[in-house]
């Protein structure tokens, strides 16, 4: 259940060769334990050896003096096309991948879906340079002028979330709507807690194990189920890479946005009309925070999904797609268009 509440053309650089390693996806659930199976191998920490739903291609940036290419799949529609185009945007623990059956419900809805892997995570380069959301915000926007893509519809999970806010704060010309499916950031982490040094956050990253990792990925969902494991195999095949201490320090990086680049300041100047979407058993105060959200928002609607935790889009897709399919495909003024397939 869920309650509300009112407040063409595809074109691909370098296509990446990908040695896709099916049985890193096929996995039996096992219990929390402080030890891991002993299939558990590395993993890169660019995912070549994890297979991704369609075909990745790159985009060439350059980063602070460094040469860095953006993975991204353009996929699209399985049908009569609609005209629009949406942007996906994964969350800090996770990957351009993860939203597969996210990418089928729109695609066959007749959208054009572009799904980046930011600087820094999934397949992309792994750069050590100081990131923030405004270069990964501008770099998702070199990628939609690269593609010949106008204006699309923003939707950000996680972290993913914030960027997709400061998104459309930032390029409200480009945005024409905006889904913030369980984002975080909803409060000023600067007011919470004092700052710790990045050296002091990197010897954290870098100490993870097993257990912490298990343990981390479990707490998203309310109710555990076996194709959940990849994400513990990939993180923990993460830290028995060669180039784990680099990643750990990429990681760090990344982290530290949340609390020196907060997008609350943001909500107040989005233009674009907002759906504010989440599972209601993402923490104690997400459903207090998210009204919080929807109300800064000038047009912004929010609805809770009923006993469903961080991940709709993987615990809960019968019921967070149709209501996000019936959203992107409403008039971005505030009306609702009348559309063959819509329902």
């Amino acid at each position: 259940m869920e309650t509300t509440t009112r407040t063409p053309r595809t074109r691909r650089r370098a296509a990446a060769p990908g040695i896709l390693i099916a049985a890193l996806f096929v996995v039996s659930w096992l219990p929390a334990s402080a030890q891991a199976p002993p299939d558990y191998g590395p993993v890169s920490i660019t995912l070549e050896d994890v297979p991704y739903p369609y075909p990745v291609a790159f985009l060439p940036l350059t980063l602070y003096g460094q040469d860095v290419r953006m993975a991204y799949m353009d996929v699209a529609p399985a049908g009569q096309a609609n005209g629009r185009t949406v942007v996906l945007l994964h969350g800090f623990n996770f990957f351009g991948e993860y939203w597969a059956g996210t990418i089928d419900a729109l695609t066959s809805a007749g959208f054009r879906v572009v799904v980046p892997d930011q600087i820094g995570f999934g397949r992309s380069s792994k750069p050590i340079i100081p990131y923030s959301l405004h270069d990964h915000a501008a770099n998702t926007r070199l990628l939609l002028e690269d593609l010949g893509i106008a204006r699309a519809a923003i939707v950000g999970h996680s972290f993913g979330g914030m960027l997709a806010t400061r998104f459309a704060s930032s390029y409200p010309d480009v945005t024409t709507h905006l889904g913030l499916v369980n984002q975080i950031g909803m409060e000023d982490a600067r007011r919470e807690r004092p700052w710790r040094r990045t050296d002091a956050a990197y010897e954290n990253t870098l100490a993870r194990d097993y257990a912490s990792i298990r343990q981390g990925i479990e707490r998203y969902f309310v109710t555990w189920k076996p194709e959940y494991e990849k994400f513990i195999r990939v993180h923990y095949g993460w830290t028995l890479s060669a180039d784990w201490p680099r990643f750990a320090m990429v990681r760090t990086l990344n982290s530290q946005i949340i609390y020196s680049d907060p997008i609350v300041y943001d909500w107040p100047h989005v233009q674009a009309k907002t759906l504010v979407i989440g599972g209601d058993k993402d923490g104690p105060n997400f459903p207090e925070l998210a009204a919080r959200v929807a109300e800064s928002i000038p047009n912004a609607e929010l609805v809770l999904i009923e006993n469903v935790g961080h991940n709709p889009h993987l615990e809960a897709p019968d019921q967070l797609h149709p209501r996000l399919v019936e959203f992107l495909l409403s008039d971005p003024t505030g009306g609702t268009e009348e559309m063959a397939g819509r329902r």
